[in-house]
């Protein structure tokens, strides 16, 4: 009877056991929040009529420099809904050689603060548990973007027609974000996000930036 009953009580305790080990591995973070730097390879190709050195100076490939936050609601725990805003700047200042006269040439110089906004949403797809320490992810996002450029300090040779160079001038588009990254755990509270990259494009009425976003910082 004595080996019925600590047989019985054996078997409670590792029930128990085991029940406890499930539990603990279905707990997940319910949501998080991360802000971080992020760095934006832009394709800012815009046209222009005059086909100079202004129209190539937007068709190249530029570092733009920013933020980038989301805020993620795990529904499973591995799938979660996510919000994504990301915005990245770039300065510069240039010349362009310009015609002031039938035989005479000059040079107009600017200087330009390019803007590129996200605003995005979608589903992401990782490994939430609260006992995991490496977290790869994925995701897949769509939405708007938003690229404004305000031209400044322009300084216009006597005879030269500058009536190009506007103020300044904007376009909204549907964008998407189709990427990933990892986290690494820190502590209960935080994770590190190594790396987060994505194909970034954006549909403008001039025709579509094949943009790629980088970001690194911290989920809480």
């Amino acid at each position: 009877m004595k080996k019925l009953i600590l047989s019985g009580l054996m078997t409670l305790v590792c029930a128990s056991f085991g029940l406890a080990q499930t539990t603990n591995t279905s707990d997940y973070k319910k949501s998080e929040f991360f802000v971080g730097y992020s760095h934006n390879q832009v394709d800012t190709g815009i046209d222009t009529e005059e086909g100079d050195e202004f129209d190539e100076f937007f068709n190249e490939r530029e570092g733009f420099h920013g933020v980038n936050v989301t805020g993620t609601y795990n529904v499973t725990r591995y799938v979660g809904i996510t919000g994504d805003v990301s915005a990245t700047y770039k300065g510069k200042n240039f010349s362009v050689p310009i015609e002031t006269g039938p035989t005479t040439n000059g040079t107009v110089s600017f200087k330009t603060n390019n803007s590129l906004y996200n605003f995005l949403g979608g589903v992401q797809i990782k490994d939430n548990s609260s006992t995991g320490r490496i977290k790869p992810f994925g995701y897949a996002l769509v939405g708007a973007g938003h690229a404004r450029t305000k031209i400044k300090d322009v300084v216009c040779p006597t005879g030269a027609n500058c009536s190009f160079l506007e103020d300044s001038f904007s376009e909204t588009g549907l964008a998407g974000a189709f990427g990933g990254g990892l986290d690494i755990k820190i502590n209960d509270k935080i994770d590190f996000r190594a790396i987060k990259v994505d194909y970034n494009p954006i549909k403008f009425d001039s025709g579509t930036t094949h943009n790629v976003r980088f970001g690194i910082g911290l989920v809480f």
